[in-house]
């Protein structure tokens, strides 16, 4: 089951194990992390107070090597640094890091080495290929996407996809659901979810 808290999302294991993607603006302590994704060190996506809101001694986490001196406060079971065109396979959970980088502004650059996640996870009905985009626009890269189950991409503008370049990026790579995430918050406002969803041609769109 994947939900949004906060701003970010929440995916739910039918073991019950939870993941967390770049977790930001979280409502109380979940404490119920086992593995979180980090794409990149902006304040947003690297928040250690949301961090120490759901990580737990047991909890992996997943980041670019510049987020690494800010969870030195944390207590965690591992840390592993990503950097694009990784695979990391940890039981039946196959993690693929994909790249995120702006191509008209300079606040993610392609040199940054930041990461989007691909993290295929056991569903009831069979493997599920869940996409977090991280903050990005719609780059060449996101044209090979292929059997994507869940894509969650950010529609807010400003520093990354405006609703419209993200409809157009999933209807070029057609998941099976699109989620927009990002908006509402720092940049974007609730009309991006919805004008996202009127322009998506393929995929179902859930405005969580």
């Amino acid at each position: 089951m994947t939900t949004i808290l906060g701003i970010e999302i929440r995916v739910t294991l039918p073991d019950e194990r939870v993941l967390y993607f770049d977790p930001f603006k979280l409502a109380m302590n979940y404490r119920d992390a086992a593995m979180v994704f980090i794409s990149h060190e902006h304040f947003d996506h690297c928040s250690i107070e949301d961090l120490k809101k759901i990580c737990t001694p047991q909890t992996v986490v997943f980041c670019p090597a510049d987020c690494q001196n800010k969870l030195s406060s944390l207590t965690l079971k591992h840390v592993t640094l990503v950097r694009p065109g990784q695979k990391i396979k940890i039981g039946e959970i196959l993690i693929e890091t994909v790249p995120a980088y702006n191509t008209n502004k300079k606040f993610h650059l392609k040199e940054q080495e930041w990461v989007g996640y691909i993290v295929t996870v056991p569903g009831a009905e069979g493997p599920k290929r869940v996409y977090h985009c991280g903050d990005t626009d719609y780059i060449p890269e996101m044209n090979q996407l292929k059997d994507i189950d869940i894509a969650c991409m950010g529609v807010g503008g400003t520093y990354g996809m405006t609703a419209e370049e993200a409809a157009k990026a999933v209807n070029s790579f057609k998941p099976k659901v699109a989620i927009p995430m990002h908006y509402g918050v720092i940049v974007g406002t609730p009309e991006d979810g919805k004008r996202f969803k009127e322009l998506v041609q393929h995929s179902r769109v859930e405005v969580i």
